[in-house]
């Protein structure tokens, strides 16, 4: 069975900026804490934990606005040599295309598929 990888940007309660985590089970997921009031990334993450994907979950300040967390995460899945694959990159409340065309190369590199909203994917489109 292959195992899949999502990588994945969202706002937490607890846990440092500029840090990749790897979970592999929802117990481990408990050291982010809460869910801030309308973030989207702890929920996408207990998805793809539930799905019995590996997780790489970066903390961002404010998913959508913190610019230097996204480009800090994004080069550093480019530069990492421990995960072989990502087969998707989840970005949440992210309609910034600053940062979706950082991201794109990302997925293009590691042959991967970019996860967002509809709301996202619209203020990416008409440049809101």
């Amino acid at each position: 069975m292959k195992s899949y990888t999502v990588a994945l940007f969202g706002e937490a309660e607890m846990g440092n900026y500029k840090t990749g985590y790897l979970f592999n089970s929802l117990d481990q997921l408990l050291c982010l804490g809460n869910p801030p009031t309308n973030s989207r990334g702890l929920h996408y993450a207990i998805q793809a934990l539930l799905y019995n994907y590996s997780l790489i979950f970066f903390r961002v300040e404010e998913e959508g606005f913190s610019v230097e967390d996204y480009e800090f995460g994004i080069k550093l899945l480019k530069d990492q040599q421990l995960v072989k694959e990502i087969s998707a990159l989840c970005i949440p409340g992210v309609g910034n295309k600053e940062i979706i065309n950082a991201a794109i190369p990302l997925c293009t590199f590691y042959h991967s598929i970019l996860i967002t909203t509809e709301a996202d994917f619209y203020d990416y489109m008409t440049g809101n």
